[in-house]
């Protein structure tokens, strides 16, 4: 596969309505999935029968969105607390063994959890904030893929989803280590996309939610009128465009909502 086949651009359309059993009896990894984004996308992949493996640092609110997942009547959802902060290739690790032994496999990994850090201009950047985002944004994920490629190979529709942003996929002032690592996600799809080829069956890929109403948009911009702006719960269903059978052609794809308004692009 040569580079010129594997980075496309792919927009989804926003009237996109994914089918009722899309990931039936699919095992579904979401990291961040205690709010916001991350959350709405636990809630919209179990509605749509998969059986959702809720990874965040906040267990009490990983609780309530097991509760209203198993209110809804959707699959029971797994609960795994993990700090992506203050953890190493050992955690993963366990991780790993812990699906294979629940689950013998594990079917899409969301990488949704994201550290802002600060607004700053790159010479006034904190280094140990810097490191930290850093941490949480490139390692965790690139520790994630490998501790959980080879559950992934086992599925018949695996697949690696990035949830990125404007700000990685063109440079923006002031916009730092969350940035650059957005930039390093997309770095990380694309190479392990190319390495992985189209006769995997496993795919990765990325995508750009557009604005969405989460705590890391309101730091950006806290005089926004945040009601106004689309919600986790209305964007969500789109990002499953890619996890369908529409993703099968879509090896190193760089997705992106189609915009309705003309609004600032950064999420998440």
């Amino acid at each position: 596969m040569t580079q010129e086949q594997i980075r496309r651009d792919v927009t989804i359309p926003r009237d996109y309505t994914p089918a009722d059993d899309l990931l039936a009896d699919r095992v579904v990894l979401v990291t961040g999935a205690a709010a916001g984004l991350g959350r709405a996308l636990a809630l919209a992949c179990a509605a749509r029968g998969a059986t959702v493996v809720l990874l965040d640092k906040d267990l009490k609110k990983l609780e309530t969105v097991y509760d209203e997942i198993e209110q809804a009547g959707h699959p029971l959802a797994a609960l795994y607390p993990l700090n992506l902060e203050g953890v190493g290739p050992a955690e993963y690790l366990e991780l790993a063994s812990t699906l294979d032994r629940e689950f013998g496999r594990l079917d899409v990994l969301i990488h949704n959890a994201a550290m802002l850090g600060e607004l700053s201009p790159m010479h006034q950047y904190d280094p140990e904030l810097w490191a930290r985002t850093l941490h949480v944004n490139i390692n965790a994920p690139f520790l994630l893929n490998q501790a959980l490629l080879g559950l992934l190979q086992r599925s018949r529709q695996g697949r690696i989803l990035f949830v990125s942003d404007r700000a990685g996929r063109r440079g923006r002032a002031f916009w730092g280590a969350y940035g650059v690592s957005k930039f390093g996600q997309e770095g990380i799809m694309e190479t392990l996309a190319d390495e992985l080829g189209t006769r995997s069956l496993v795919r990765t890929m990325s995508v750009d939610p557009g604005v969405v109403n989460t705590a890391l948009r309101r730091q950006c911009y806290p005089g926004e009128d945040a009601a106004a702006l689309p919600q986790p719960e209305q964007v969500a269903p789109l990002l499953l465009y890619p996890l369908g059978p529409e993703g099968h052609d879509l090896q190193g794809a760089r997705l992106t909502v189609a915009e309705n308004d003309g609004t600032d692009g950064t999420t998440s």
